[in-house]
């Protein structure tokens, strides 16, 4: 005989936010585009910004581009989870981004910088923050002189800047280690990780 009272009808994930970090160099950007190729079900947060289109780009697929007025608008409202003005224009992550992806029932995935992450943290608890390292800070210097953007001074800078963001490692939930030529290895990670949190007996309810 069939008990109804007994169910098995237990596993109803919600969709979660997750936020990619870690320090110049180490190949966010990279690692994003390795799981955009991928098809998942997955929302990357678009960035807001005000400067203007650049040839080649879409709104809502590069950007959303604001002018100064509707973003300032933006500010007033709280409206970004985070923000900045840089060279005379603002940049910054939409709350609409991620709210209407979270509402299509979509997972989230942005890229941010420890300083952003901390600040998603603020806003909301449940975030799953992922930290990426390099295999050894020999093959992250050497990322960094493939770029040829940096000086003898800027290199300093961004080393005494990583080995700050480093002692902030425990605010992460995860680390995942981004090997030189390994960007399937580190998708592969990550989806891992996407898929055991939503395995959790404890959900994760994501508001902002």
């Amino acid at each position: 005989m069939i008990d109804d009272t007994f169910l098995f009808d237990v596993f109803h994930p919600e969709p979660l936010l997750f936020v990619i970090s870690g320090p110049s160099g180490v190949g966010k950007d990279a690692v994003l585009n390795s799981l955009k190729v991928r098809q998942l079900p997955f929302h990357f947060v678009v960035t807001a910004t005000t400067r203007a289109p650049r040839a080649g780009e879409h709104e809502g697929v590069d950007y959303h581009f604001l002018n100064k007025t509707n973003f300032e608008e933006m500010i007033a409202k709280n409206e970004f989870i985070e923000y900045a003005n840089v060279y005379d224009d603002y940049k910054g992550v939409p709350k609409f981004e991620v709210r209407d992806a979270l509402a299509s029932g979509e997972d989230v995935i942005m890229r941010l910088d420890v300083q952003g992450s901390a600040k998603v943290r603020e806003l909301c608890q449940d975030a799953i923050l992922i930290f990426l390292v390099p295999a050894n800070e020999t093959e992250w210097v050497s990322r960094l002189n493939e770029r040829q953007t940096e000086t003898p001074a800027s290199l300093s800078l961004r080393m005494a800047t990583a080995r700050k963001e480093m002692t902030r490692l425990n605010e992460f939930d995860y680390v995942v280690v981004n090997a030189q030529n390994c960007l399937n290895e580190t998708a592969d990670a990550i989806i891992a990780i996407i898929q055991a949190e939503h395995h959790r007996t404890h959900t994760r309810h994501i508001t902002l």
